[in-house]
């Protein structure tokens, strides 16, 4: 058995500029999707699981000071909404932290890659096996969180533990995919995976999507990296050669439902998803409102 890790690595830097022009102030952990910062699910996921320790790998100071204040309690706040007996406010305001984790940050001050944010965070992961999550891809689940279930995995088998999704082949290329996999009913275990291939490199249909369970020498692997097609040290490839060299590699096809928000377009569309999924009195509006446009048409 293995112990399933207490710290996680959740990078919040860079521009987002795919998020523009509400980025240009705030980082994009704060944009909403159902009325929740997006970083408040990543957070929820890692306190779910039992993590005890989040570093946050940010770009600036105004962005290292916007998650500093957000994770701290506010007791003038609450107070205050106690006093006016807005509990439900002042319920939703207590959950945003997490009782028992811990907030740490990390700077990654150049744009140099995925890889390389994780790789900022070593002198505080320190020699513990760790997790990697990120932020604009919110999953969503009505049993156990997402971590808790690579966690269960990690548990029985140790070494790599991925979130994977299976996708049509024309679709693939957007993302790592697993080779060498061989499917066990919702896990698959991999030789490997490749960044972004080409059509004709693709050999399963189970896409690299995070967030990860990884063993500590990735961060011994990483400086070996080289940069990869788009000019950055890409996590896929340190966890390519980790696999390579022996580390054992599976996939878990999670129960849960992603939410992409990493373009403004993707974001609006995850917002009527999970809106619509979770309120009966939006769903009901937007049965109404496309009832009035077919109306228009």
């Amino acid at each position: 058995m293995f112990a399933r890790p207490e710290v996680a690595v959740l990078p919040v830097a860079g521009l987002s500029t795919r998020n523009l022009p509400a980025t240009k102030a705030m980082h994009k952990g704060f944009l909403c999707l159902n009325n929740l910062p997006i970083i408040q699910y990543a957070v929820d996921a890692c306190a779910e699981a039992g993590v005890k320790e989040i570093i946050f790998i940010y770009s600036d100071d105004t962005s290292r000071a916007m998650y500093e204040n957000y994770f701290s309690p506010k007791k003038e706040l609450e107070e205050r909404l106690l006093r006016q007996d807005k509990l439900e406010l002042w319920e939703a305001l207590k959950k945003t932290v997490p009782a028992g984790v811990k907030f740490s940050f990390a700077r990654q001050s150049e744009p140099k890659g995925n890889g390389h944010a994780v790789l900022c965070a070593k002198e505080i992961i320190g020699n513990r096996d760790f997790i990697v999550m990120w932020v604009d891809d919110v999953y969503v689940c009505r049993g156990k969180g997402i971590l808790s279930q690579l966690s269960e995995v990690y548990e029985r088998c140790g070494g790599i533990i991925e979130n994977i999704i299976e996708f049509p082949k024309e679709q693939l290329s957007r993302y790592g995919v697993l080779t060498g996999a061989v499917k066990e009913g919702n896990i698959v275990s991999a030789s490997g995976v490749i960044e972004k291939p080409k059509i004709e490199q693709i050999e399963s249909p189970y896409a690299s999507m995070g967030p990860y369970i990884l063993p500590n020498l990735i961060l011994d692997i990483l400086p070996e990296v080289q940069k990869g097609s788009n000019g950055e040290i890409n996590l896929t490839d340190a966890i390519n050669l980790a696999a390579h060299r022996g580390t054992p590699l599976k996939g878990v096809l999670a129960a849960a439902e992603r939410y992409d928000c990493g373009t403004n377009e993707e974001l609006a569309k995850s917002n009527i998803r999970l809106s619509i999924r979770e309120n009966k009195v939006l769903y009901e509006e937007a049965v109404r409102t496309v009832k009035e446009l077919d109306g228009e048409l």
